[in-house]
């Protein structure tokens, strides 16, 4: 069984220095900060809809786009330093991988900073496949991501792991089974997200998966 998971707010809590980032630039562009729930709400389709999302709410000029996106890009990959791993995670994963399942990693966070981060928190040897929302012309809720990172997991039967609408939909697109992690970065209630199990703790995982 090939078991791909999402990553911002699925395995990492990684809002702390997106928050960081994003104010960051807003600082440069003489914009007051925002708020973590602003920030959160604005995340799950990927770097630049998110610039899109703050910018559009501050009334800034959408012809800065690309620029301030690499701006937040480069202030974050530079600095991963308030990101956590959730509770339970790194023995999860190691259970999965003691029971013979094969790990990825499918994000909209590009790859490289995708990467990065793994590195630093020490989850990186995990996974055998890790596609990033800048791979493809398409990102998730398209399942082409999906499909390429199963692909280079060697393909057969695979679950997907997240935590959000966007990962929900993804699943379904894809025809996989969804397990849902209930604490991570979800705007509406968990019955409204079609998932074959839920859960808030890591601990659980292996055993539903199983």
């Amino acid at each position: 069984m090939k078991v791909i998971f999402d990553l911002d707010g699925t395995l990492i809590d990684s809002m702390p220095d997106i928050l960081v980032a994003v104010n960051g630039v807003l600082a440069g562009e003489g914009q007051t900060p925002m708020g973590r729930a602003q920030v959160q709400s604005f995340v799950g389709n990927g770097l630049p809809r998110l610039m899109e999302r703050v910018m559009a709410a501050r009334g800034m000029d959408l012809a800065r786009h690309l620029a301030l996106t690499k701006a937040v890009l480069a202030q974050y990959t530079d600095r991963p330093k308030l990101t956590q791993v959730y509770p339970g995670v790194v023995e999860a994963l190691g259970a999965l991988q003691a029971a013979g399942h094969v790990l990825g990693v499918c994000t909209n966070k590009p790859e490289r900073a995708a990467q990065v981060v793994l590195k630093d928190l020490g989850l990186a040897e995990f996974f055998a496949s890790v596609v990033g929302g800048d791979r493809l012309l398409v990102n998730k809720p398209d399942p082409a991501p999906l499909d390429l990172c199963l692909q280079e997991l060697g393909g057969g039967t695979a679950v997907f792991v997240g935590d959000s609408e966007v990962d929900a939909e993804t699943a379904v697109a894809a025809g996989m089974p969804f397990f849902l992690y209930t604490e991570g970065y979800r705007k509406g209630p968990i019955e409204s997200l079609p998932h074959q199990a839920a859960f808030a703790d890591f601990a659980l995982l292996p055993g539903l998966i199983g």
